[in-house]
């Protein structure tokens, strides 16, 4: 198996495999070294007959700060004002984006994520692209593209009706505001909340234990039917979202957000 730059994997006796978040940077942003590994590693892993079960966590105080706006910048501000060609330019940069967590989703394997500390946007969509889901309680989980301009277009606001329901999805969604893990868990975003890292590793593991001795073929059978009842409405959506952003990002409101970023202060949105 290749080395990532971003991840490190091991796969134990019992089929287990474990990938930890391992960035360079603080609070695991998500930059395009990321979004290359995980398409990579979760497409590897998928073929791979010997693993049963991915467990996916980080050993860091954050679980991700989601995605690293400062590294995406060169690849979007030259889209932004460039009518079509930009358009196609975000569409084709998104579908790339896209593809790194579906590669999760549609893995032949289950996979359970084990989250900490803070859980921003695109760690939100990655967590919602995989099976089963707990985590600490100092957890705190964000879906804040709406502050920087955008519509969720990673899986966030397409999985998410089908995990906690149409009406806190879009709350999560609209107010990009921060809800903890008590409120995760009482609306199903989660299975488990535990005490602190060790608990949660603990958990995931015996979680994943308890799957890999089944037979495997009738576990990935079942993942497979429970994907195919929501695969249309959540790609369909996918492409939607794509298509909004691309006319978005050209917005003076985008412009502004990414402004207010760089400056490090509070946007002012005129609706144009």
């Amino acid at each position: 198996m290749a080395e990532y730059k971003t991840l490190d994997v091991s796969i134990s006796e019992k089929g287990i495999a474990e990938v930890l978040l391992n960035t360079e940077k603080k609070g695991n942003p998500f930059g395009p070294q990321l979004w290359s590994d995980i398409g990579d590693l979760f497409t590897t892993l998928s073929d791979d007959k010997k693993v049963r079960v991915i467990v996916l966590r980080t050993e860091k105080k954050n679980f991700s700060y989601g995605l690293d706006l400062m590294e995406a910048a060169p690849l979007i501000v030259p889209a932004i004002g460039a009518g079509l060609s930009g358009q196609q330019q975000i569409t084709t940069l998104g579908e790339t984006l896209q593809a790194a967590l579906n590669a999760i989703a549609n893995a032949t394997q289950p996979v359970i994520v084990a989250i900490n500390g803070w859980c921003i946007g695109a760690g939100v969509e990655m967590a919602a692209a995989c099976d089963i889901r707990l985590c600490s309680q100092n957890t705190t989980f964000s879906l804040r593209e709406v502050k920087v301009g955008i519509v969720p277009d990673l899986g966030g606001i397409q999985r998410l009706p089908f995990i906690i329901g149409e009406g806190h999805m879009r709350e999560m969604a609209l107010t990009g505001g921060d809800y903890s893990a008590q409120w995760a868990k009482e609306r199903g975003l989660v299975n488990y909340v535990l005490s602190d890292l060790e608990s949660l590793k603990e958990k995931a593991f015996t979680l994943a234990t308890s799957i890999a001795e089944n037979p495997p073929l009738v576990v990935s059978a079942i993942k497979g039917v429970l994907n195919e009842r929501t695969e249309a409405s959540v790609n369909a959506s996918l492409r939607n979202a794509l298509r909004r952003n691309s006319t978005l990002m050209q917005s003076k409101d985008f412009q502004e957000a990414i402004a207010a970023f760089m400056e490090q202060r509070q946007p002012t949105f005129s609706g144009e």
